[in-house]
């Protein structure tokens, strides 16, 4: 596996963790409007995935098939958290959040050591990655 591969499977494991996350949050919250919104983010999770594994597919390469157990580890503490809560929702949020500025750190840090052509496919990803982290953190400040 060449360093550009294992950079963007380490990306598709990490956006994978969100989708699923979100997934997850999905069906534990009862609010109509989180589950809509959770429903958009794995969505948006999912055209992510895609568009790094079609990338690594065409350098001849098996994009990542799973998460990291980091990712596993996170959903199992917010459904702890949800759980003990009043509000499982604002739980939620709030875990979400930290796993999209785990998503962002992630694709800032791998922009930043791209070989070229992985820079170009970063920077078309990067305001999706950049907009769905912000609306997570707006949300989450909305409800503190």
């Amino acid at each position: 596996m060449t360093s550009k591969t294992a950079q963007l499977n380490e990306l598709i494991e990490i956006t994978r963790d969100g989708q699923r996350f979100y997934e997850h949050a999905h069906d534990e919250v009862k609010d109509v409007r989180l589950k809509t919104l959770f429903r958009e983010m794995s969505q948006a999770k999912t055209e992510m995935i895609h568009a790094l594994a079609m990338k690594v597919a065409a350098n001849q390469e098996q994009p990542a098939p799973g998460g990291t157990f980091i990712g596993k580890l996170r959903q199992v503490y917010a459904d702890t958290r949800a759980s003990l809560s009043s509000d499982e929702g604002a739980t939620y949020v709030a875990q979400l959040e930290d796993t999209e500025d785990r998503i962002l750190h992630a694709f800032e840090d791998a922009l930043e050591n791209a070989e070229p052509d992985v820079r170009a496919l970063l920077a078309v990803e990067m305001p999706k990655v950049r907009s769905c982290h912000d609306r997570m953190r707006s949300l989450k400040q909305s409800m503190q």
